[in-house]
């Protein structure tokens, strides 16, 4: 069964993505309810009789013999947590002396490929495997270094940089700024530190605010080493209370500001930060609905953020996307896989 590689549906055009079934009908499991930690913890969600010898004979039937059951494949590993997914990795090793993922490349092809390879991966090591490629490959992806280092945790950060020294054998910060330059280079490496101060500081909101305004708005010219600091620094909780003191002292909300008063890596870093303070989900909303709007899909960020946030926030950016959009992600991916 195929599909149409151009199909377009509510206003988003999936281009080369939906060129099979097998991708959109994954992205409808990924987007489903039960691969959120919101609803219940995710093992006792994905707990029940799993049992990681019988899923890795399962993916090995699945994979022997003339042709591959991708069905039987996307039905196990999205009804599985990314931890049991490791676990069934390594029993497959076991049982069968082969690497699973290996297999599976050898065995898939596509973006679909690229979608079970990257729900094989942990999550850090996905994100630390996302920025090696953004920083290594040809010419420097601005856009995952701002996605990744812009929407998580401060611990979430701490174990990237982590991850990163043991998987390469590299310092981050210096991969980073030894591909980026200027004020953008200066922002990552502050939100590479994860030393956001704590809290609500009441006493600097107005301050925060009136220094942003006369950083930017009020005068000629731009000082973005006040935007850095300030946005690079504060807490999410802080930059909220300051955002709404800046609308009502400058007249505009802090966006709008970004979007007059900077350009390129920058600006976009900033907006980023922004939008993440404001709401992390909303932000990733608003992400996949640029990757499927224009002439094409993007299919790195669609894949990207949909295996990331499955089992973080997805029931959250589902409830975004529609209260920004009004569209169901989940109707948007079924209506084009002909579900």
């Amino acid at each position: 069964m195929t599909i149409q590689s151009a199909a377009v549906c509510g206003g988003c055009c999936f281009g080369s993505f939906l060129s099979g079934c097998s991708a959109p009908l994954l992205l409808v499991s990924l987007a489903s309810p039960l691969q959120s930690n919101q609803l219940l913890c995710v093992e006792d969600v994905f707990g029940g009789n799993f049992n990681a010898n019988q899923d890795a004979e399962t993916l090995y039937k699945a994979m022997k013999g003339l042709g591959t059951d991708e069905d039987s494949i996307m039905k196990l590993l999205t009804s599985r947590s990314n931890s049991q997914r490791q676990q069934i990795k390594a029993a497959y090793k076991t049982l069968h002396g082969k690497d699973l993922v290996g297999d599976l490349q050898g065995e898939l092809g596509g973006t679909f490929e690229t979608l079970v390879v990257a729900l094989m991966t942990p999550p850090i090591l996905y994100d630390v495997t996302s920025l090696r490629n953004a920083i290594k490959g040809a010419g420097t992806d601005e856009k995952v270094l701002i996605e990744i280092l812009s929407s998580r945790t401060a611990q979430q950060i701490k174990d990237i940089t982590a991850a990163y020294r043991k998987e390469f054998d590299a310092d981050l910060e210096e991969d980073v700024t030894g591909d980026t330059s200027g004020h953008f280079s200066r922002l990552l490496v502050i939100l590479l530190q994860a030393s956001r101060q704590q809290g609500v500081q009441e006493g600097n909101i107005e301050a925060d605010a009136q220094t942003l305004f006369t950083a930017g708005e009020k005068n000629y010219g731009t000082d973005e080493d006040q935007f850095i600091t300030i946005l690079g620094n504060r807490s999410a909780e802080h930059l909220r209370r300051v955002f709404a003191a800046y609308m009502k002292l400058a007249g505009y909300e802090m966006e709008e500001s970004i979007q007059r008063e900077t350009s390129g890596g920058l600006r976009d870093l900033l907006l980023a930060v922004v939008k993440c303070a404001r709401s992390v989900p909303a932000y990733f909303a608003e992400t996949l609905y640029y990757s499927m709007s224009g002439g094409g899909t993007d299919d790195q960020t669609l894949i990207r953020v949909m295996v990331s946030r499955s089992e973080v926030d997805m029931l959250d950016i589902r409830a975004d996307y529609r209260r920004l959009y009004t569209k169901s992600l989940i109707a948007l991916f079924k209506g084009v896989s002909g579900l």
